[in-house]
């Protein structure tokens, strides 16, 4: 995260707790296949960024810090939804959320091959492996072998928190540590 950009981070795992996990949409082995504990062999990264508030608009805005961060670095990029209407903000986002800003991005769609370095999807599975994903649904992706880092965000709401907790427990569970940062707005 930028020194301008209002939010600053702290490594701390303890923020980081293992409480009771929520449901999820398929058992988080079955996720990376019969072989799970290739996760960490394959060098999977997942960081979890921990905002303090309750505050769905400065989640979204960190996803898109993220997502401009990776695009700088000429990463390829997947922001990861199963809200189409919470990630049709993050399109208007990518646009607007800092002064200066562009982060050339576009929809995921099953017509050919993307075109942008930054893409969207809310259900649209990839076709091919990318270097970043930002998951901003409740669950695990379906699609974890095809990426390398994942960033998870979360806020203070209690239904993101519990959520963010199961999958903290089942990327473990998966052989993946996750790393855990505090963030704070200035």
């Amino acid at each position: 995260m930028g020194e301008n950009d209002g939010i600053s981070a702290s490594a701390d795992s303890s923020d980081a707790d293992s409480s009771p996990p929520g449901s999820f949409a398929a058992d988080p082995a079955s996720i990376l296949g019969p072989d799970s504990a290739t996760a960490s062999a394959r060098g999977c990264r997942v960081d979890f960024y921990v905002l303090p508030a309750d505050s769905a608009a400065a989640r979204l805005k960190v996803a898109c810090r993220l997502a401009e961060k990776a695009y700088l670095a000429s990463q390829s990029t997947l922001i990861w939804h199963t809200d189409r209407a919470e990630l049709e903000t993050v399109d208007t986002l990518l646009w607007t959320f800092a002064d200066g800003s562009f982060v050339p991005h576009d929809w995921l769609t099953s017509n050919g091959p993307p075109e942008a370095p930054v893409l969207l999807s809310a259900g649209t599975t990839p076709r091919a492996a990318f270097d970043f994903m930002v998951n901003l649904a409740a669950d695990l992706p379906p699609f974890l072998p095809l990426t390398r880092r994942i960033a998870e965000i979360i806020d203070g709401e209690e239904g993101r928190r519990r959520a963010g907790r199961a999958r903290f427990k089942a990327y473990r569970e998966l052989g993946i540590e996750p790393r855990t940062h505090t963030l704070r707005t200035d």
